[in-house]
């Protein structure tokens, strides 16, 4: 039992070792460092937070709320690093994504499911 264990640690030292991880973690630190794109972030990430909540509890989102979410998008995109480090955190959720499938394949394997493709 513990050999999936072992491999699962080891798989998450590859990945913090991964360039898409060292990419992520620097432009995180970039944008932690400067004071106007990490308020701008904490902003977006506030928004968005708010949103998916109402959403989960089963509230109507506004045409109001949907403007200010994309004008607060718009905005955290045009600065340089943060929509650098969105792309990175992009790349980083495939690579788990792609990772997750092929942990969970042999189970799609043994009941029956359909592989996905990515």
């Amino acid at each position: 039992m513990t050999k999936p264990f072992e491999v699962a640690q080891e798989l998450a030292t590859a990945l913090k070792n991964s360039e898409e991880f060292v990419t992520l973690k620097n432009l995180h630190d970039d944008v932690n460092k400067d004071e106007v794109a990490k308020r701008m972030l904490d902003n977006f990430r506030n928004v968005q937070l708010e949103l998916q909540q109402k959403q989960m509890q089963g509230e109507q989102i506004t045409e109001e709320e949907i403007q200010q979410a994309q004008k607060q998008f718009e905005l955290v995109q045009q600065h340089e690093t943060i929509s650098k480090l969105m792309e990175a955190e992009q790349r980083m959720s495939q690579v788990i994504t792609e990772l997750n499938q092929a942990i969970t394949a042999p189970l799609e394997e043994l009941y029956g499911a359909e592989p996905q493709q990515s």
